[in-house]
């Protein structure tokens, strides 16, 4: 990126430069892309500096590229558009950039200080250049070609490490002597690594304002849109990594200025095909001030500096009510300058917070000493801090975020005034952007944890939101469409009316949430059949919004305390079956040995659990409980035909029953284990020898067993707690076999104890049996050939 920057400053004296601006525009965007998918790669596997460097270059070339291509296709006409659309950008990433490397040098990364030290002066140089042209465009290509070298030699440093398997590192490059720093820190992982991107996205919109008020700019226009859409497009990104990060309060903080920066990107487009100013709807700010500082309240109990932060844009949204100019007003500006320090002055301690071993306090210890005194309000800590709720989810919950955008779509539309006005200033922003595309992402979050109803509801109630914003916006709600507008709207009550339904049976909150949605989607149908009772659609909305409001502060209070707060309610209708006794199958994610243990411990109880197994998943119960195995015999419905097998984690477990198996099946043994080979042996007395006792009747057939040692790390470990265990497949017999612990659930969920979760199989094939009852005689066969072909047996 900074080479083809360099390039592009040393020609740009030429009348015709050698990379034309559109062409240059569109290369940064790839590399952005490209950048941006580094620092999610990178992130997944540990903390690093790279992390927010990766992002903020990757914003910052994206806004970058996009303004290049407007002023390469004609739309920034004026002499100096350009200047002024590129100054607000490169001055936040010059100090943004700054922040990154005073870090890297104070936290041991100098080589990646050094880059962002070197971007920081290009975009300086830049910024210099634009005030005063004696400076020459030759001092910024200098300073690109100082990253192009930095960024060469790093590359070099990680080619020889790959190549060389670490035994080669250049100074400065070796990551893998980072990450075990980092690992026997151990506290990195408590820490979001994406709040500090986040937060200088937030200096980012704010430079766009506090440069107009300053006026080192001359006007908001077109050419700023840019770098307002950049930062909303990646705080929706950072949204959903904070929630890979488990942190439901600063993924919801992103959301809510997401919305804003789009909101604001949209005012100053607006003019370009209108010739007034949009104004904005008073009672949907008042609204999002409210949210603001809901969430900044419950956020002072994780982190009072992060807390204190988000009242600044309480009073943002406050002085964007109280302003008729919105946006375009000096009032707001003003607050964007205080944002704007506030948001560099908290990166900063998010950054060095996440690398250093000494941290900056933030409050945090006092707040929990605070709520140690009282027996009321205990704050959810620890690692399981969001416990999957259906299986193993790599997701926090997003129910946070996605009730605030149902309040926030529902009061834009209380909006009085000219009713033709509001389509153009509450729809596209606050409604299909608030309540449609937000929604969705919440919706899509819901669905990886697992939850089907909720994400049901939340994508029918996003893309209700979106295509009637659009179809509103785009006049294509007048007289003659009425009645496909109708149809279209009684369909999605159709879809409501049975999400109504199954809500009786979830709880009462979400009950009364999709009822009152219905009153919604009422309105929307009278107003499109022209019999909308006057104040109709006012109340509908105000109450549905009040509905959200409390689901908000219910799902914030069950995400920060222990003890609920506020009820959402049990189930209006009590189904007997899956979930509705007493007892629930626990979800254990098999990464943890904690897991294992605690798995171990039901099945030495006399209890029956589904676990991962270097095939498909399998149910099993403990030799030593005869109780537990006719359990398992019951709850599988076995056929006659396909008795249960038996594992052992290692051949010692036999060994003194060696005298009873012949030499060359012993030998076959030790050379087939451990692996998805299933071996069918004669049965004997060394199955005395595995204290199976009454248990032994329902493992085989009075001939045979079916023995194997799975190549399986997680069930070996389980069966050296245990002892040799006795297995079948997850799945009622006749159906097929189980590759996921969700299907475990779905077949067996109400007849097991527990699920060890391990995600998708690695294979989707069950293990091969072979017979060798006469194996001695030469001979073998194949009852199911699965994983492991003839051949290779």
């Amino acid at each position: 990126g900074s080479l083809l920057l360099a390039v592009h400053f040393y020609s740009s004296p030429r009348a015709a430069p050698l990379i034309p601006s559109t062409a240059l525009g569109v290369l940064l965007l790839l590399v952005s892309a490209l950048l941006a998918y580094a620092g999610i790669r990178r992130s997944l596997r540990n903390a690093s500096l790279l992390v927010p460097l990766c992002l903020t270059l990757s914003a910052l070339w994206s806004g970058y590229g996009v303004i290049l291509i407007l002023a390469g296709q004609g739309a920034l006409p004026g002499p100096g558009d350009a200047h002024d659309a590129l100054l607000p950008g490169l001055a936040t990433f010059t100090l943004a950039l700054l922040l990154l490397a005073v870090v890297g040098f104070l936290c041991g990364e100098p080589l990646l200080g050094l880059v962002a030290a070197a971007v920081s002066l290009a975009s300086a140089h830049e910024v210099a250049l634009h005030v005063s042209s004696s400076l020459g465009p030759s001092a910024v290509a200098c300073s690109h070609l100082s990253v192009c070298l930095l960024g060469g030699y790093f590359a070099l440093g990680r080619i020889f490490c790959l190549l060389t398997k670490g035994k080669v590192a250049l100074p400065g490059t070796d990551l893998a002597e980072k990450k075990a720093q980092e690992q026997g820190r151990g506290s990195a992982g408590s820490i979001n690594p994406f709040a500090a991107p986040g937060l200088l996205l937030n200096m980012l919109s704010a430079s766009v304002f506090c440069c107009r008020l300053l006026g080192v700019t001359h006007r908001l226009f077109l050419g700023h849109v840019p770098w307002l859409w950049a930062a909303g497009t990646y705080q929706i990104g950072i949204c959903v990594l904070s929630y890979r990060a488990m942190d439901v309060l600063m993924a919801t903080a992103f959301g809510f200025t997401s919305i804003l920066k789009f909101a604001g990107g949209y005012c100053l487009l607006y003019p370009t095909w209108q010739p007034e100013e949009p104004s904005l709807p008073t009672p949907f700010l008042v609204v999002f001030s409210i949210l603001f500082a809901v969430l900044a309240l419950f956020l002072c109990l994780q982190s009072p500096v992060d807390g204190l932060y988000l009242l600044v844009f309480v009073t943002y949204c406050i002085a964007l009510a109280c302003s008729p100019g919105g946006f375009f007003a000096g009032g707001p500006q003003g607050v964007a300058g205080a944002i704007f320090v506030a948001s560099a002055l908290v990166a900063l301690i998010h950054l060095y917070n996440v690398r250093a071993r000494a941290k900056v306090p933030t409050g945090k210890g006092a707040v929990k000493a605070l709520l140690a005194r009282s027996s009321l309000l205990k704050l959810r800590e620890g690692p399981d801090l969001h416990a999957p709720y259906l299986g193993y989810s790599k997701y926090a919950d997003a129910e946070v975020l996605t009730y605030a955008c149902s309040v926030l779509a529902s009061f834009a539309l209380t909006a009085t005034g000219d009713p033709q006005a509001p389509l153009a200033t509450v729809v596209i922003p606050w409604v299909v952007v608030a309540g449609g595309s937000l929604k969705l992402l919440g919706g899509s979050v819901a669905f990886a944890r697992g939850k089907t109803l909720e994400s049901s509801a939340f994508i029918l109630y996003s893309v209700m939101w979106i295509i009637w914003g659009l179809a509103r916006y785009g006049g294509l709600y007048g007289p003659a469409r009425s009645f496909h507008a109708a149809v279209g709207i009684i369909s999605f009550m159709l879809f409501n009316s049975f999400i109504v339904f199954c809500s009786l049976f979830l709880n009462t909150a979400w009950f009364f949430y999709s009822l009152t949605f219905m009153l919604i989607a009422v309105s929307f149908l009278l107003d499109a059949i022209h019999a909308l009772p006057t104040g109709y659609d006012i109340a509908a909305t105000l109450i549905f919004g009040l509905v959200s409001f409390y689901c908000f502060l219910a799902a914030l209070a069950s995400t920060t305390f222990e003890s609920c707060c506020l009820p959402m309610g049990g189930p209006m209708v009590q189904l007997s079956g899956v979930g509705a006794g007493t007892t629930k199958c626990l979800h254990l994610p098999a990464r943890k040995a904690s897991s294992v243990k605690r798995i171990a411990d039901i099945l030495r109880n006399g209890g029956t659990c589904g676990i991962p197994t270097d095939t498909v998943y399998v149910l099993v119960a403990a030799c030593s409980r005869p109780d537990a195995v006719e359990k398992a015999h019951r709850s599988k419905r076995q056929a006659q035909d396909r008795p249960m097998s038996l594992w052992i984690s290692s051949l010692k477990q036999l060994e003194p029953a060696k005298h009873l198996f012949t030499p060359l099946l012993w030998d076959f043994m030790e050379a087939a284990w451990p692996s998805p080979i299933s071996l069918v042996i004669p049965r004997g007395e060394w199955v005395d020898f595995l204290g199976m006792k009454d248990s032994a009747k329902y493992v085989g057939t009075p001939q045979s067993v079916a023995i194997r040692i799975p190549d399986c790390s997680v069930t070996t470990h389980l069966i050296d707690l245990v002892g040799p265990i006795v297995v079948t497949s997850a799945n009622p017999t006749g159906e097929a076999d189980t590759t996921h612990h969700n299907q475990v659930y779905a077949k067996l969920g109400d007849k097991v104890d527990a699920v060890l979760c391990g995600g998708p199989s690695p294979e989707n094939i069950a293990s091969t049996v072979v017979d060798c009852t006469k194996i001695d005689s030469g001979n073998i066969g194949f009852f199911r050939v699965g994983i492991i072909p003839k051949s290779q047996v």
